[in-house]
């Protein structure tokens, strides 16, 4: 049994967001009616009078934000994040710093504020995704990212724009954003690329962001707030770390310490709503991601691409059923719990809260389970699904049956594995 790590102490208010573990990420812009990908504009070179379209057309007349936040609460999220603007610069909420915004398409409406309200009576903490990309703003530079970054008049339009300007427009609208909406738990800003340079035009980081006078702000507006880690900063400054589309298999470290971490992953292949993405993650998967974030210390950002229709595709309906069904009796081995101590056997994960133990069973074994390192600390077990015993026999390192391990823990399981897609056992440690 090894030490656990212990992460510095952050700015952020950290104890809700350590308990929670689960939240959902939603990715809904103008690129929800091209329907192939977020990053459209960028990979397909689009310019804005093309794009302008997707503007044009952009009517979300299904759009019921109270059921995406019950199915949130269902699948056992706990807090949202949502992408206020993405890269392309579009705004779901009614800004006065900019006419590229939803209540201008034919939808007419702010739609950000009625999320905000339907996740909120639902139970659930709100945060906002927020790019410091901006391919439609005139002021934002050209730069290795930009839509327009092979157009041969790059470099001479980018004599005209002035960061600066653009710099005072995010401010104005993070400024918006964290005081005419209600309670906001979470700044997650998107994304800094200071290495990136090609074709003589360069990346962006912390200077071209202002990001100390942006991540000041924030702070003085909401002190509690969670930040997180892609604003070019030093790593102290940031409250989460949040590795993207891998899953780490172990607690997560910046210079050799550990950090508080959330990895942001997707049913599929792609954040915004793709029609013909085929990549969708078996119910495994789903569950496995999951037990393995939190066995590991982290929380999960699961994240749902809505329809131009501003509806959840049946896809992402039938995989957070999946979470649903499986967290109705399962949450307890996630709300709360962390990494331990102990070390698993083969194809299984731990996660525990305080002397509660809970082992998710990846591959069902035929009978037994030896426990390393649990000999004379457990004083019952149970499946966590339907609260059925499960008989422990310990050997105290004489065995007296062949199929018991000396000095472990031998659990007894039923021949044929529960019907859940990962089985736990809830040990009570002594």
């Amino acid at each position: 049994m090894s030490t656990l790590p212990q992460p510095a102490a952050t700015a952020g208010n950290m104890d809700w967001f350590l308990h929670d573990r689960f939240g959902m990420f939603i990715h809904w812009g103008l690129y929800a009616a091209a329907a192939r990908h977020e990053w459209v504009k960028h990979q397909e070179e689009i310019p804005d009078e093309k794009y302008d379209k997707y503007f044009r057309h952009f009517d979300p007349d299904l759009f019921e934000p109270k059921a995406w936040a019950r199915m949130a609460r269902e699948a056992g999220m706990k807090y949202l994040v949502i992408t206020a603007k993405h890269h392309e610069g579009f705004c779901l909420w009614d800004s006065a710093y900019t006419e590229y915004k939803a209540p201008n398409t034919p939808c007419g409406r702010d739609l950000l504020k009625p999320v905000v309200e339907a996740f909120h009576a639902e139970g659930l903490r709100v945060g906002f995704y927020y790019s410091l990309l901006d391919w439609h703003h005139p002021d934002f530079t050209v730069d290795p990212m930009h839509p327009m970054r092979n157009h041969p008049e790059a470099k001479q339009w980018n004599e005209s724009r002035d960061m600066a300007r653009y710099r005072e427009y995010m401010r104005n609208q993070v400024r918006e954003l964290l005081t005419q909406l209600g309670d906001i738990d979470i700044m997650w800003f998107d994304f800094s690329y200071p290495d990136v340079e090609a074709k003589g035009l360069k990346g962006k980081g912390h200077d071209d962001w202002g990001s100390e006078e942006l991540l000041k702000l924030v702070r003085e507006l909401r002190p509690d707030i969670i930040v997180d880690n892609r604003l070019d900063l030093p790593t102290e400054k940031a409250d989460i770390h949040t590795p993207e589309q891998f899953q780490p298999h172990a607690w997560v470290t910046v210079n050799g310490l550990p950090v508080h971490w959330e990895t942001c992953q997707t049913f599929s292949g792609s954040w915004g709503y793709h029609r013909d993405e085929t990549t969708w993650k078996s119910p495994e998967q789903l569950v496995r991601m999951l037990v393995n974030t939190v066995s590991c210390g982290g929380n999960l950002l699961m994240n749902v691409g809505p329809t131009a229709r501003g509806t959840f595709d049946q896809r992402a309906v039938d995989a957070l059923g999946v979470y649903a069904d499986w967290m109705n009796v399962h949450g307890r081995a996630i709300y709360g719990c962390t990494q331990s101590a102990f070390t698993p056997p083969p194809d299984c994960r731990y996660t525990q809260r305080g002397d509660r133990l809970y082992l998710h069973v990846f591959a069902w074994p035929f009978k037994h389970l030896h426990l390393p390192g649990l000999a004379g600390k457990v004083a019952y077990a149970q499946l966590l699904n339907d609260a059925s015993e499960i008989p422990v026999f310990e050997s105290a390192g004489k065995p007296t049956q062949e199929w018991m391990h000396p000095d472990a823990l031998t659990i007894e399981l039923p021949v044929k594995q529960p019907d859940v897609v990962v089985p736990v056992v809830e040990l009570f440690l002594k």
